[in-house]
This record gives C-alpha cells, sequence and structure tokens, in this order.
C-alpha cells in the first residue's frame, strides 16, 4: 500500500492538501497511512477476518474501494512521536470535522454503515473512476 499522495487522483489531491494543512493549522499531528492500494492488496485486506487471521477491516471487494482509484486516503493521529489508533474520540471527531469541512467523506461520521475513522474519500468517488 502506498502513501505517495502523488498517486491520488487529480480530484482528491487539492481536498487533501487542503486537509492536511487544516489539521496541522489545528495543531494536530497526523500522517497519511495509504493512498492508493492495488487489487492484490485490496484482496488481502478483504480476505483479512474472512479467511485469514484478525478482524474484518474492510468491506471492499478489490476494485470496489476508492483506494484502488486514489480516490480515498487512511490517516492516523501522532501522539508523542507515535500513531495512535486508539486515541481519544475527540480528537478523531476533530479530524473528521477538518476532513468534511475540505469536500472528504469521512466514514467515521456518525450513522456510517461501516464506521472506519482513519478512512476519507472523495464524495462520489464512483462516478470519476
Amino acid at each position: 500500500m502506498s502513501r505517495d499522495l502523488d498517486l491520488l487522483h487529480p480530484l482528491m489531491r487539492p481536498k487533501v492538501d487542503a486537509f492536511i494543512v487544516a489539521v496541522k493549522d489545528a495543531g494536530i499531528d497526523m500522517i497519511v497511512t495509504c493512498t492508493k492500494r492495488t487489487n492484490t492488496e485490496q484482496a488481502l485486506l478483504y480476505s483479512q477476518g474472512r479467511t485469514m487471521p484478525g478482524a474484518i477491516v474492510t468491506n471492499a471487494k478489490p476494485g470496489q474501494s476508492a483506494h484502488n482509484y486514489g480516490m480515498a486516503i487512511d490517516v492516523v493521529p501522532v501522539v508523542n512521536g507515535k500513531c495512535d489508533w486508539v486515541c481519544q474520540d475527540l480528537v478523531w471527531q476533530e479530524i473528521g470535522h477538518i476532513g468534511r469541512s475540505c469536500g472528504l467523506e469521512w466514514y467515521g461520521a456518525p450513522g456510517s454503515k461501516f464506521p472506519e475513522y482513519p478512512h476519507f474519500q472523495l464524495p462520489n468517488w464512483e462516478t470519476y473512476k
């Protein structure tokens, strides 16, 4: 899985750039952990919790994820120099609010079918693939 912002779709990149700046301006240290994924990488993630050990982390099969088209990112806050996947809900809520204000769809938003705090994607991304 890539963390290269240059692999993002041209419609996604400016929103992500604005998001990263706004999060930093809010005093939150955050890194992008995933941008684009191959279908092979997506298949491995999809198998987790199904045919492979671990918890289910995605419901998207290969070709069904915005990541497969460079239209999604995953992020994590950094606390005391370390990725903090279980940080306080208030931090995630602030990151989510900022992402949404930058025009991104956030999977941690209330009412999300499959809550996934780290995931942000281009709204209606399917129409651009």
